[in-house]
């Protein structure tokens, strides 16, 4: 097991009582890397002529050993320039360090860290895509489930479950975004640079940026271990806040059903996903949503932390560099992973949630807008009304679809006495009409706004966002395969200095 892998484990075992590192997690630590840094010198400076071939040859053999020795069971794998440089002068003597042709640990370590972010990167992108296809999915097959919204806590209007989870879908959308975005800031390599103003060697750096599977060297030299180490942290710290934001904020809405005695959505009984109290046999807690909210609090918390790691430090301090980042990269994988299986173990009951809507009053908006769309009546007199006949309906326990029509009919006509003298003081509104109109599956079925919940907007929605993650697919792919081509080209010219 890896550097990386076996410092993930131990972090989030000490965070979280939750699921283990994601398998799809980046395997090439700073050693690997290291590694092929160090390949990729030999190679350019040998064909460069600023190092010499017979000497080329020996330093890879070195390096070959070195690699060997690490894989052994137990062994270390060295995580520091001073510390790899050892293991290979044992191989190849003092004359290994001719390696060192323009180079420092400062470049070098900026150059590891962005390419373990860089997987880290790809790796997340990776699972969020496959996250937002489960709610693509849930989406699908919940298009005519109707259900109530809230807004500041309190039942508001009835939607469309799949509109519902399209909100969530169009964020972690932007947030897919966001990582693109980020990927192609970073992916730039520092290699070349040294410390702070170059080297007197004439390096070809872009050879080193291609073998390496950069997009192009960093431009400016004092930038690419001084200040660009730090964007990077800063950029991603933000985008996992983001996306914890979005999985803590799906979570609580589930939550808050668990307060009810017969909730319209909840966890599939038994496995990890509910456990039974020790003192209350009623009780069935939803452990699985309560542990995925904890961990998207630790993204969001150690994201925090990465951030305030970074503030107040003078450039060349070490302080916000080198792996602190790899517990939030792992966390947040693990996030993901613990949400999926909450999305997977969600049952909708659309039966029950239709039964909450028509409970309440979620559908008086409707209406004021029919009032005033179909019968020219101001807006805020057609809310007085409505709002005049949820008041009465609540005095007297009245359900929506049982309200008398008798009794809206005489609200109407002190409202329109009182605030529209001009107006007609007889609903316009049929008894049949009145009804209808308190219905929320009509309601949703006669929404005309595009982006809105109707059947119709629906599928455009599904079929547009699946382009988008099958883009986000796509993209993520492509980004691996160019790594792996480029470092599949380093591995055949460094092969022919073994020969």
């Amino acid at each position: 097991m890896n550097k990386l892998k076996t410092f993930s484990i131990t972090a989030l075992a000490a965070a979280l009582s939750l699921v283990s590192v994601s398998e799809a997690a980046p395997q090439r630590d700073q050693f690997y890397w290291l590694t092929e840094m160090n390949k990729a010198s030999v190679v350019i400076n040998a064909d460069e002529n600023l190092l010499d071939k017979d000497l080329a040859k020996r330093i890879a053999k070195g390096i070959s050993e070195v690699v060997a020795d690490a894989a052994k069971p137990g062994a270390k794998r060295p995580n520091k320039v001073i510390a790899y440089e050892p293991e290979l002068i044992k191989k190849v003597g003092m004359d290994a360090t001719m390696l060192h042709i323009g180079r420092s640990s400062q470049d070098m370590h900026a150059s590891y860290n962005t390419m373990i972010l860089r997987d880290y990167i790809l790796s997340i992108s990776e699972a969020l895509a496959k996250t937002m296809q489960l709610l693509q999915d849930i989406a699908e097959r919940n298009i005519d489930t109707v259900v109530p919204n809230y807004t500041n806590g309190v039942a508001a209007q009835p939607n469309s479950y799949a509109h519902y989870l399209f909100g969530y879908l169009a964020s972690f959308e932007r947030d897919q975004h966001k990582l693109k975005e980020c990927y192609e800031r970073i992916n730039y390599s520092p290699m070349g640079t040294t410390v702070l103003n170059g080297t007197s060697w004439p390096l070809n750096r872009q050879r080193m940026s291609d073998y390496l599977g950069f997009k192009a060297p960093v431009l400016n030299a004092y930038d690419a271990a001084q200040t660009k180490p730090i964007d990077e942290l800063i950029e991603i710290s933000n985008v996992v806040t983001g996306i914890a934001l979005h999985v803590g904020t799906f979570i609580q809405d589930v939550m808050t059903q668990y307060a009810q005695p017969r909730p319209w959505i909840i966890l599939q009984e038994g496995g990890d996903n509910t456990y039974v109290s020790s003192a209350m046999p009623q009780k069935r807690n939803p452990g699985l949503l309560i542990n995925t909210r904890k961990a998207a609090s630790t993204v969001f918390g150690d994201a925090q932390t990465m951030l305030i790691r970074a503030h107040n430090i003078a450039p060349g301090f070490s302080d916000p560099k080198g792996a602190s980042y790899w517990p939030t990269m792992e966390q947040t994988l693990a996030m993901l992973k613990s949400f999926d299986k909450c999305l997977t173990a969600l049952r909708i009951n659309p039966k029950r949630a239709l039964e909450e809507l028509n409970l309440d009053w979620t559908a008086s908006q409707e209406v004021a807008d029919v009032l005033m769309r179909e019968y020219k009546l101001p807006f805020r007199v057609g809310h007085h009304f409505a709002s005049q006949v949820v008041g009465y309906a609540r005095t007297h326990d009245i359900k929506p679809l049982d309200f008398p029509y008798a009794e809206a009919k005489r609200i109407y006509s002190e409202v329109i006495k009182s605030e529209y003298p001009t107006g007609n003081p007889n609903l316009p509104m049929s008894e049949e009409q009145f009804k209808a109109t308190l219905n929320p599956i009509e309601i949703i079925k006669n929404r005309k706004t595009a982006g809105g919940p109707q059947p119709a907007e629906m599928r455009k929605q599904l079929d547009i966002m699946e382009v988008s993650i099958k883009n986000q697919e796509k993209w993520t792919q492509e980004q691996k395969q160019k790594i792996n081509d480029a470092l599949a080209k380093l591995d055949k010219d460094f092969a022919e200095y073994l020969k």
